[in-house]
């Protein structure tokens, strides 16, 4: 594998798995392919995560090869693509072509993607294992067994084909997990976009305006700041819909006196931002709904002092969780006669009626980014520690229906608080600091 390229994130991380992998072996990477929308349209193209992360490639009809080093022969990075057409160029924009993308991207070797079972049929030729997405893909792995048959095929000239599959997925995942000095400083900047995007829709935000209107006060801050897409479909609920987890379509009329929860973050170089923020429509909290928003921001703090190196995943939730639990009794959304601690609540799920998910996720090239939350490797497969390099969002909330038992001055409060967090070596950093949170700071930015 070519030593110059390793100054680049992508061909360090090339190079790191080939590393880890069975001298010869060969592993196949294919990008995403285009899919259609409707008629002649395709929906807008996005490249795979796993693809891009060794690459820094994003056109379609490609595919990754890499040949770990075996003795003498040194590691090899192939890369599979579209060929160069100018006529095809007018119409759909610029080819690297192989030859291009060899040495713009720092690759050994370029290929057609037209020459792909051809060479894989040399490439997989005497290979100990082969590396890949196992069962991820239908077409992948058909395309698997096909090379496999075109080697054994060769079987009377003395070919073996490898005997033996690893999944792939499963060792970028691990190495996906710790976020290096390039990737940090991209999602700092995706959060940064995203949190004065989150201000923005504040300070535009009056009653009677739609919900739509307030994503596209969102979606005009991420492009103007040069993110390239919305991470994931916006959240802009308010009133009643913020206690639907899920809730996208955007489209009510907010009335005074609603709540608007957002959850909004944008994909900045292939890196999402993951912030949700909650505030008054009004501007002005109302007494039932700012004890309810300090109590999600008193469990938010519990949980951001859990992350940090050494401490478990799960500690995380479970700081946010006891908070919540005892607030819920505190304000009489549980019955004291029937838990007499938090504790109590916890252990009978009483606080799932409020709060229903967990405290966070993996936050990367994917919205919800790839890598264990256990260590499969200890005994009973304990929640995994923390470690610096990690991204994690950390997002308690609590979402009050109407029920039986209920206080009314709580009915149809929905509310979240969700920051972008890295775990350094002292403790954590918090990514998403742009977006406004103490509700005193809100109400300040919202005053005409």
């Amino acid at each position: 594998m070519n030593t110059a390229p390793c100054s680049t994130p992508f061909a360090a991380r090339r190079a790191r798995l080939c590393a880890a992998m069975q001298p010869g072996a060969v592993a196949i990477l294919p990008t995403a392919p285009e899919v259609q929308r409707n008629s002649d349209t395709d929906y807008l193209y996005r490249h795979d995560s796993y693809f891009y992360y060794l690459t820094g490639f994003t056109e379609p009809d490609s595919v990754l090869v890499l040949v770990a080093a075996h003795g003498a022969r040194p590691a090899q990075a192939i890369l599979f693509c579209r060929q160069k057409n100018m006529e095809r160029e007018i119409w759909e924009g610029f080819r690297h072509g192989p030859e291009g993308a060899r040495a713009a991207f720092g690759f050994d070797t370029a290929f057609a993607i037209e020459e792909l079972d051809a060479e894989m049929a040399r490439l997989l030729a005497d290979a100990p294992a082969a590396y890949y997405a196992l069962g991820h893909s239908a077409a992948l792995d058909m395309q698997m067994k096909n090379w496999l048959l075109a080697v054994r095929r060769q079987a009377r000239a003395g070919v073996t084909a490898p005997a033996v599959a690893h999944d792939l997925l499963a060792m970028l995942d691990e190495m996906r997990l710790f976020k290096d000095d390039a990737e940090q400083a991209t999602m700092l900047r995706a959060a940064t976009i995203s949190g004065v995007a989150h201000a923005r829709a504040m300070m535009a935000a009056r009653p009677g305006m739609f919900e739509y209107e307030l994503e596209a006060e969102l979606l005009h801050e991420f492009r103007r700041n040069g993110a390239q897409y919305p991470a994931y479909t916006p959240i802009v609920a308010a009133g009643a819909n913020a206690c639907v987890l899920h809730y996208n379509v955007n489209s009510a009329q907010t009335r005074d006196g609603d709540l608007v929860l957002i959850d909004a973050g944008c994909e900045l170089d292939s890196y999402a931002a993951d912030i949700t923020r909650t505030f008054p429509v009004n501007g002005r909290f109302s007494a039932p709904q700012r004890a309810l928003y300090e109590l999600v921001l008193a469990a938010q703090n519990a949980a951001l002092a859990a992350v940090r190196p050494g401490r478990k995943y799960s500690d995380i939730h479970d700081a946010a969780t006891r908070v919540l639990a005892q607030g819920m009794l505190d304000l009489g959304l549980l019955s004291r006669d029937k838990f007499g601690s938090a504790e109590d609540a916890i252990a009978e799920r009483a606080h799932q009626q409020f709060y229903m998910h967990g405290t966070g996720h993996w936050l990367g090239l994917d919205v919800h980014d790839a890598g264990a939350y256990r260590d499969v490797h200890a005994e009973g497969k304990p929640s995994r520690p923390l470690q610096p390099g990690m991204a994690l969002t950390v997002e308690p909330g609590i979402y009050v229906r109407p029920a039986e038992g209920v206080p009314e001055q709580y009915w149809h409060i929905g509310i979240r608080i969700e920051d972008d967090v890295l775990v350094t070596q002292d403790g954590h950093t918090i990514l998403s600091a742009s977006a406004p949170k103490l509700a005193d700071d809100i109400e300040q930015l919202m005053r005409p």
